[in-house]
């Protein structure tokens, strides 16, 4: 699959694929063709992924080849214990944790978790948590609170489950309960968005000391999508919304919402998982060393000021 605006790029691929299935048929020497493709296939991918607009940032976030938590997890991190449950109602799928290392470091991991296939989605309820999803994650957050070991929690969902059951079982308590337990967790925790955050299912798991955005992903309080029928009536607005919104990493590093960008491969994630992995664990292992140097004291303190020195506000 590729996106519309791959289409140069995936022609050129095309003639590269074809020119090396005729070397390999015939043993014609084709070297040099295929090095001047490979230099304008270089060429165009820079040109084309620097100059991204934000409705296709959106499309490059959601790329069903893109890998998420679980993927993440098994190239980045070693000796995965994954836990299940909230104590209370069930497991989510749409919710993974449990304990893993990073580089030597015992670490808890809390992430949302999409489907490959439609079976795999029903399991996992297309990433979007239920409330018991939320109460597993701040289960797991309090246990590496517990033993003293840092929190990282992946961030990769189009938002909370809004069906009546999450609304009778409280999804809106759940998030704010944990917006609060985060803000004083007295252990180190820090975010990467991988793909999409959205909304407040997004910022349940959000509350950190340092927010990571890879990228080509996106954040945001709502869809490009829902914005657009909610201030022009009509979805198909959703690319002056994605512009309005400034939900891509370089708009949300430059309004200090982000606090890095971790670069992905040449293509975006989906082209080269392992190297995205490596990005990603590299960026997580420096800024954990960082934060593991600050006393508690000074760890909140921090949090707290990071928080209140988002956006701006006038009093009247």
């Amino acid at each position: 699959m590729h996106l519309e605006f791959e289409r140069d790029i995936m022609e050129i691929q095309a003639q590269i694929d074809k020119l090396l299935d005729l070397a390999s048929r015939k043993g014609i020497d084709v070297s040099n063709e295929v090095v001047v493709l490979q230099g304008k296939l270089r060429e165009l991918k820079s040109q084309t992924y620097d100059n991204l607009s934000p409705i296709e940032q959106v499309q490059v976030a959601r790329h069903p080849k893109r890998p998420y938590t679980l993927d993440y997890v098994e190239r980045a991190f070693t000796d995965w214990i994954e836990l299940h449950g909230d104590r209370s109602f069930r497991d989510d799928g749409a919710m993974v944790g449990g304990w893993a290392r990073l580089r030597g470091r015992t670490v808890m991991i809390v992430g949302q978790q999409k489907g490959r296939n439609m079976k795999e989605n029903l399991s996992r309820n297309f990433g979007m948590p239920h409330p018991e999803g939320y109460r597993k994650a701040l289960r797991l957050m309090q246990q590496a609170e517990k033993f003293g070991r840092p929190v990282i929690t992946f961030i990769d969902t189009i938002g909370a489950y809004p069906g009546i059951g999450a609304e009778e079982r409280g999804i809106g308590q759940a998030i704010a309960f944990n917006l609060r337990e985060m803000s004083r967790l007295r252990v180190p925790i820090v975010s990467a968005v991988l793909g999409e955050g959205m909304s407040g299912g997004a910022l349940g798991i959000g509350v950190t000391d340092r927010i990571l955005m890879l990228e080509h992903s996106i954040y945001s309080v709502i869809s490009p999508e829902g914005c657009a029928a909610i201030l022009w009536r009509s979805a198909e607005h959703r690319e002056k919304a994605a512009t309005a919104l400034r939900l891509t990493a370089k708009d949300l590093f430059e309004q200090g919402v982000c606090d890095e960008i971790v670069p992905e491969p040449e293509g975006g994630a989906h082209t080269d998982w392992d190297l995205a992995a490596a990005n990603v664990g590299d960026a997580l292992d420096r800024v954990l060393g960082e934060l593991s140097a600050l006393s508690v004291d000074k760890l909140l303190e921090g949090r707290w000021a990071k928080y209140e020195a988002i956006g701006a506000w006038r009093e009247a």
